[in-house]
Parts: structure tokens; sequence; C-alpha cells
């Protein structure tokens, strides 16, 4: 995953910088928890990519500047003070694999979008905790450490359940976000044993089309990679893979290395030129007679569950879908 750059926003960052340092002066480090009675394990001090952070007492109100850590919030509990937009309509911000969260979201407000968070906005919301990633947010670490405690993961994809258990510690909820992931993996294994008991040469891949020239094969360190692996249904054998990065570049001649026993086919494409050329790219790949060349069953999925999601109730969402597609019982929680 590459870092974002937004060189075209440094002066509005240079004037929140400024805004941050008048207030700071005058400003405990989270007002909302300041009137809280310390609770077990706080004060306590998070150890993160961008150093360490004192957490003074239970964080009650969040800021998450990543669309994982804003599924993790939900999940853990913790009230979502504010979120940032990331593919998706800001008219419907929370995803339909969330289930209902209304309740749970009612007083939650916009920060903005992922490559222009609102560092005023921020302030405005008074959060105990702002969590983002060093690969999202490095340069406006020390603006918003000036607003309350912030703490970054080094990133978002490889490392996402991880980042639950990072978080829960966080909010003194440690054991509770092991267990989450716990429950998950177990499901996964469930599942996943019973595709393969079913099919035993069961394999699968997933391409994707995502605005380049060329396709992207996901890795088995990737999202779905890490997903798939937990539930044990593997790559083909002999098929391309890497542990440098999240996918693998194919190009049109080299169709043929996507081959599975099922191969997952994602499209992302937003609205207007770049969604055109992305949308336009499928077709080529799909038109070319290599693609009738595969032996493995192709399926469309939702690009915004199997690869944007990046959380627990994102993986959640896939091995339902992929149970579905595989004929096997889901294991649905009760």
């Amino acid at each position: 995953m590459k870092t974002l750059n937004f060189p075209g926003k440094l002066a509005a960052v240079a004037a929140a910088a400024a805004l941050l340092l008048v207030t700071a002066c005058g400003a405990p480090e989270s007002t909302s928890a300041e009137a809280a009675a310390p609770a077990a394990g706080f004060p306590k001090t998070i150890e993160h990519a961008m150093g360490s952070t004192e957490i003074k007492t239970t964080p009650k109100r969040v800021v998450a500047l990543d669309s994982s850590y804003v599924d993790a919030t939900l999940l853990l509990g913790a009230e979502l003070a504010g979120y940032i937009e990331y593919r998706q309509d800001p008219a419907h911000p929370f995803a339909p694999y969330l289930g209902d969260v209304a309740a749970a979201t009612k007083d939650s407000e916009s920060v903005g979008t992922l490559a222009e968070p609102n560092l005023e906005k921020i302030l405005e919301l008074k959060p105990d905790l702002i969590i983002s990633a060093k690969v999202r947010h490095e340069a406006l670490y020390p603006q918003l450490s000036k607003i309350a405690p912030t703490i970054y993961s080094e990133s978002t994809g490889p490392t996402w359940k991880e980042n639950v258990v990072f978080l829960g510690d966080a909010l003194g909820v440690k054991e509770k976000a092991e267990k989450i992931v716990a429950d998950y993996e177990a499901r996964a294994k469930k599942v996943g044993d019973a595709v393969m008991a079913k099919n035993p040469k069961a394999s699968y891949s997933l391409l994707r089309f995502s605005g380049e020239d060329t396709a992207r094969l996901y890795s088995s360190t990737s999202f779905i990679g890490t997903i798939m692996s937990d539930m044990g249904i593997p790559r083909p054998k002999g098929g391309a893979d890497t542990t440098e990065a999240i996918f693998v570049p194919l190009s049109q001649e080299q169709i043929l290395k996507a081959d599975a026993g099922v191969i997952f086919v994602s499209t992302y494409a937003q609205e207007g030129a770049k969604g055109d050329k992305t949308r336009a790219l499928a077709k080529s790949f799909q038109g070319n007679p290599l693609w009738k060349r595969l032996t493995g069953k192709t399926v469309t999925v939702d690009d915004s569950v199997f690869l944007s999601s990046v959380s627990i109730q994102g993986a959640n969402e896939v091995i339902t879908q992929v149970a579905k597609e595989f004929g096997v019982d889901p294991h649905l929680a009760k």
C-alpha cells in the first residue's frame, strides 16, 4: 500500500495547525474524558508507529481516520465521534455489511475525506482518541496529537486483525478485541473446512480492475489472501504470488496466471472518467480470447466487501459469500 501524499493541502494544514497551536495552549488533551474516573489499566502508554502516547483514562469518543478503524470502533462498542469518508456515498456513509448501525452512529459526524481530513472539525468534536495509520496520515500526526491522544498503526491492509487488537488495547478492551478476532478465525476455519471437505481440490484467486492499465491479482498477504488462508482455501499451486506487495500486476497477455478453481472478479470503478477507464479495461480483459481459456469458474464480487472493507465485519461477510458460492453452511452467529 502506498503512502498518500497531499501537497495541494499544505496551506490548509498550515492554517489548521495555527489554530491548533492556539487552542492547545489552554486546552487539555482530552476534554470529554477529563471528568471521568480513572478506569482499571489507565493511565496507559500505547507504543505505535509514530512513537508512544499516554492515554490518561478510558477513551469514550473516537475519531477514526480510516474506514477499517471506523468499523473497528463500532465493533468494539466505543462512541464514533467522527469518521472519515472513503469510497462511500456521503449520504450513506456506513457500509451495508455493518448491518443496522443507525443507533450507534446517530451522533457521528464526518471529518472530511481520507485525502483531506478537516482538522478544525476534529478539534470541534473534542475526541478522547484519534486513530489512523502512518501510511495514511503520517504528515498530520503532529497536528492531530495536539488535539487528543493519537495513535497510528503502520498500515491498515496486511495488519487488519492486529489493528483491531491495537485499538482494543487503547480503549481498555483488549481481551474483548482478542476474542472477536479469535471468534472470526474459528468461523473462518469451520466454513473453510466444510469447503475443502466438499471439494478437496478447491482453490481461488481474486482479480481486480482498479484504474491501471493492468489487472491486480491479489496476493496471499492481502486482505482477501488472509481471509482465504484463515479458511484454509489455497491459491493454485504455482500460481503468481508475492510476499512483497498485496497484488501482482497482470497484463492481458498474462491472464492465464489468474486461473484457479474459482476466480473472484472485482471492479473498483467510481463515477467519471476514471471509472469509465476501469470499466473499459475490465471489458477488454474479459473480451480477450485468453479469458475464455480460464478453466475456473469466474464469480463477480462486491469490491466494497472483498477489497475495501479491511475489517472483521467485512471479513465475516466475505466468509458468508464464499460459503454461498461453495454451497456450504455459513455458520452465521445465532
